[in-house]
Formats: C-alpha cells, structure tokens, sequence
C-alpha cells in the first residue's frame, strides 16, 4: 500500500465545492459551547458536501480564531448562516419544505440505522449544546427525533463526533 498524494486525492477548490451538487442537508448547531466542535463541523460538512449551516444562538460564528484551527478552511467553503436563537431557524426550514430532526434521546426517538431517507428529500439535523442537548422547545417544533445507539456505560458523544456519525450514515445510505 501506498499513501495518496494530494493531487491524487482530487480535492476540490472552494469554488468548486460551492459549484458542486450537495447533499440536501442543513446542519443546525444550537448553543455550541466549543467554537472547536463548530469549525469540527464544519469541516465534516465539507467531507460530505453538506448544503449549509445554521449557527444558533450562543455558538461561535466564522470568523473565529478556534472555528479556523479546527475547521482547516471549511469555514470558506460550506455554506452558514447565524440565527439567533434555534426556533428562528427551524421555523425558516420549515416554510423552505425541510423535515426537521433533532438528533437527541428522547421518548420514541428513531434509530439513526432505521432512518429511511432517499438522499434526495431535504432535512435539516439539530445538534445540542454539549452539557444540555437539545433543548425541550426545540425538540417541541422538530418533526421527529433520530437517536445513535450507545453500548457503553456512556450515553453521549461529543457534539462533532455526533455530527460525523449521522452525516456519514445519511451520506452513505445515498451513494450508489
């Protein structure tokens, strides 16, 4: 075995991620303590072509020293949009025809590997604050709620390993 160069990676430029077809997938992160975790995110976004960001509330927003260091210049290339409080948010995904799923464990939540999702119907996915989750109100306005099975004797994960895990689920179930 050998290691891929960059070039033979063929990564795209920012104006060519910006001009690829994404994923119809907007990513909300709701009062993100660690601007680390946000710019995690953003670059798991950019992995997957990823549609947008919706930054709420409290959580660190581009441009930000931490987003930078974490994000590797994913910040430039995915989509954001800040919002000042979640609800606000989902209620603008809502009018734009987005199935809201927050991803947290409640009462009936659904499996993340039972989810059936087409690739092509568009969804946005709330992640919570790292202490709190997601919080009850809005949960309240999601329209389900999508749950990562956990074996051990924690119930959680980091808010960008959370964001990994679910993307890469709904991203493979896409590929052909």
């Amino acid at each position: 075995m050998r290691k891929l160069s960059m070039e033979e990676l063929g990564r795209k430029t920012v104006e060519e991620f910006k001009e690829s077809e994404k994923m119809p997938i907007i990513v909300v992160l709701e009062n993100i303590r660690s601007a680390y975790n946000v710019g995690s995110v953003f670059r798991t976004c950019d992995a997957f072509l990823i549609e947008a960001i919706y930054i709420t509330g409290y959580s660190a927003k581009p441009p930000h020293k931490e987003i930078k260091k974490t994000a590797l210049g994913a910040e430039e290339s995915v989509s954001w949009k800040h919002f000042t409080s979640a609800p606000e948010a989902i209620e603008a995904l809502h009018r734009n025809g987005y199935t809201i799923l927050a991803i947290e464990q409640v009462e009936n939540s659904k499996k993340l590997h039972e989810l059936q999702w087409d690739g092509k119907s568009k969804i946005a996915l709330v992640f919570g604050n790292e202490v709190t989750g997601v919080e009850q109100q809005t949960i309240a306005l999601c329209d389900d709620c999508l749950e990562i099975p956990q074996l051990g004797m924690k119930h959680s994960l980091n808010i960008a390993t959370a964001a990994g895990v679910v993307l890469w689920e709904l991203v493979r179930k896409s590929i052909p």
